[in-house]
């Protein structure tokens, strides 16, 4: 990343061309901390953003293929620590010179923050493949500290932008498997609820109207002992807590979820598993499947 006084510098791809250009930016200056839409729009309306070399006008203008984008970084900037390399113990389920994909335990951080820069699986991922020159490590499948399960990280950004066109055009399959009170009713669903962040508690999500479109697929796999069920759900968006609070909506809190009304006596975290994901190699375009078995603690209650 440039020092403040100088211009950061980067050509869209494939994947960035389809955006607004605020959502560029935000996507694209991953190293400045706090950075969102809203402050990227106020560094265009402030002149400090060109494409082609033009100064942009609109947040919301398109950004075409290859185009050369220009920031001019304010001096109160704040910008990201690098995330280092640490040594760290990896769980990998499937490697190769494009991906990688690990079985993520509960209580583990994804991805460094301005809040823990350290101890995260993206460091121990930088440590695992500190020999192979300029690696640039892309998280592909996000999960919450507390849920276990298949992360998918690409080893460059052209197999990371390949992925999430895929995901785009619904060609990843994400399918979890939860622990829920109750037995939902149907038994297999679609919920559609709409979510946002709570005004009362930003930690939060909940289902609003006019929040953003929200898809989960469900699926009763069979009655627990204690009115629990073991519940498979397949992800057709992405939102921060989605399952978590779309189950919990319909009155089917994940066991251990304390944010969203699961009873913490039986499990200590959720009961939220990433149990398999479905894509086509960015590279080969073969058909790939990975899963991750169940943890020690997830099994003790759905055996």
């Amino acid at each position: 990343m440039p020092d403040r006084d100088e211009t950061f510098q980067f050509n869209t791809d494939r994947g960035d061309s389809r955006l607004r250009l605020d959502q560029i930016l935000v996507r694209r200056v991953t190293n400045v901390t706090h950075m969102s839409r809203n402050v990227a729009q106020k560094w265009i309306a402030a002149g400090v953003v060109t494409v082609d070399g033009r100064v942009a006008k609109r947040a919301s203008d398109r950004v075409r293929e290859d185009a050369a984008v220009h920031v001019t970084l304010p001096p109160d900037v704040v910008l990201r620590a690098v995330p280092a390399a640490e040594p760290g113990t990896l769980d990998i389920l499937y490697e190769d010179d494009t991906l990688i994909a690990v079985n993520k335990p509960p209580g583990v951080v994804v991805h460094p923050s301005y809040k823990q820069l350290s101890g995260t699986l993206l460091n121990a991922i930088l440590w695992h493949v500190r020999e192979r020159g300029d690696v640039r490590p892309g998280i592909l499948t996000r999960l919450d500290k507390d849920t276990s399960g298949v992360v998918v990280v690409a080893f460059a950004d052209g197999a990371h932008a390949m992925m999430q066109r895929d995901a785009a055009a619904g060609r990843v399959r994400k399918e979890y498997l939860a622990i829920v009170h109750g037995s939902p009713q149907p038994k297999t669903g679609v919920i559609l609820d709409p979510l946002g962040r709570d005004p009362d508690d930003r930690r939060r999500v909940v289902v609003t109207p006019g929040g953003a479109a929200s898809e989960t697929r469900y699926e009763v796999i069979r009655p627990l002992a204690g009115d629990l069920s073991l519940v498979r759900c397949e992800l057709l968006t992405g939102r921060t807590h989605q399952i978590r609070v779309h189950l919990s909506a319909r009155g089917w809190p994940i066991v251990g979820d304390r944010l969203y009304g699961g009873r913490t006596d039986l499990m200590t975290r959720q009961a939220l598993h990433a149990w398999r994901i479905s894509l086509v190699h960015p590279v080969t375009r073969a058909p790939l499947i990975v899963e991750a078995p169940l943890p020690q603690d997830f099994n003790a209650i759905s055996c």
